[in-house]
């Protein structure tokens, strides 16, 4: 990036750009692309809007650039909101999000990692390599989105960085774990879907039973854990049967 370039963003992070959403939403942009220090300032307006909410806010929800603000158009309006808003973004300068840290179980067995392989020849890394790469950094969950509780977490390793499969999957299993050019994801529940499958994790991520029912947040910090297919079976049936409570380190 070229020193203009970088001042540009610099005034662009300083001064983010407010967005309707019609007459009852707000998107507030804070850069053009994902990055962990846009992340941390869309997190930290959240967290200062949710500890001093202003008239009229009904909801606040992080992206991976923006800050999407839902309001009561009886009480306020995009314009109103801003103005509430931009006083508050000089204080968010060198504010850092106050993220919790999970240890997540996986496995990266055969069985639980049907793109595996095709990521070592791809990467020219070996199994070993890949899993020691995955679960090594601590990743940052910029945003829950796509899937009730499914968290896109980043960054991954270079290494690693892979665009997804040219053809979805139309299923993929509870508790897949995938990666996807910088991110890696857990899929919450079965659905469809187009990462590339490297492990699966017996989590819980998603209970309407909890509060919040989505396990995982924006701002948490996780770390993957290997282990064996015989650990994962039996912390699976725990989880089935309610007898593991997942918590923060």
């Amino acid at each position: 990036m070229t020193p203009f370039a970088r001042r540009r963003e610099r005034l662009r992070m300083t001064h983010p750009r407010f967005l309707p959403c019609g007459d009852a939403g707000l998107s507030v942009e804070f850069g053009d692309a994902a990055g962990r220090e846009v992340s941390e300032r869309v997190l930290a307006l959240d967290a200062a809007l949710r500890a001093d909410p202003p008239p009229g806010l009904i909801e606040t929800v992080p992206t991976f650039r923006a800050l999407a603000v839902h309001l009561d158009p009886l009480v306020s309006d995009a314009a109103a909101m801003e103005a509430a808003i931009r006083p508050r973004l000089a204080a968010l300068d060198g504010a850092a999000s106050d993220g919790r840290r999970w240890s997540v179980p996986v496995s990266y067995a055969p069985g639980h990692a049907p793109d595996l392989e095709d990521v070592q020849r791809r990467t020219g890394l070996s199994r070993e390599e890949v899993i020691a790469l995955h679960a090594g950094p601590e990743l940052h969950v910029y945003m829950i989105g796509f899937l009730p509780g499914h968290p896109y977490m980043g960054d991954v390793p270079e290494a690693l960085r892979l665009p997804r499969l040219a053809e979805p999957r139309t299923r993929v299993p509870k508790g897949a774990v995938a990666i996807a050019t910088a991110f890696s994801a857990i899929y919450p529940v079965e659905s469809p879907g187009g990462w590339r499958l490297i492990g699966r994790t017996p989590l819980p991520l998603f209970d309407l039973g909890r509060d919040p029912v989505a396990l995982l947040q924006p701002a948490d910090k996780v770390t993957f854990r290997p282990v064996s297919t015989a650990e994962f079976d039996a912390l699976a049936r725990d989880a089935e049967a309610g007898r593991w409570t997942p918590a923060p380190e």
